[in-house]
């Protein structure tokens, strides 16, 4: 069985997120999405916990598809998962750079991992989670940009942050 993970803080997965898990979940018998827990980064908008749920949520109908979350080394638990494979997605040259840098990484530290990139597609090339937070703050419509299932959530947690 062919096991790919799909990493990120999806901190809220958008469209662009989505449609990436769509594309590599043909590729592969079992596309595992993970909630990473950075430790470069502070908080964010919604605990680990809860953007596991969301996800769930969002990728429900996808029979191939698992989200789980990992505060450890990308490397490390996709030897545990027994994964072959990293999906990483790529919206940018600057995001290539990066990446490249973190294959590199991981396939050193399991030799056995590789990383399969995936271009954005071109509708979502400019779309990231800061940019939906951003436009959440200011209450615009986020129909284009998070999947429907969430856009309720993205909208009431960013009016708890604003009144609290």
């Amino acid at each position: 069985m062919k096991i790919a993970v799909y990493p990120g803080s999806f901190d809220p997965i958008t469209l662009g997120h989505l449609n990436i898990i769509k594309r590599a979940a043909v590729c592969f018998d079992r596309l595992v999405v993970c909630v990473m827990v950075n430790s470069g980064k502070d908080g964010g908008l919604f605990t680990p916990d809860e953007r596991v749920e969301l996800i769930h949520r969002v990728v429900d109908r996808l029979p191939n598809v698992e989200v789980d979350r990992s505060s450890g080394l990308l490397s490390d638990y996709c030897r545990r998962r027994k994964a072959c494979a990293v999906v990483k997605g790529l919206r940018a040259v600057s995001d290539y750079e990066k990446e490249v840098q973190m294959a590199l990484i991981n396939r050193k530290l399991n030799p056995r991992l590789e990383t399969m990139f995936l271009p954005s597609s071109a509708k979502y090339t400019y779309l990231s989670s800061s940019v939906v937070k951003e436009m959440a703050f200011y209450g615009s419509d986020l129909s284009d940009f998070v999947p429907r299932e969430i856009i309720g959530d993205v909208n009431e947690k960013m009016r708890q942050r604003r009144e609290g």
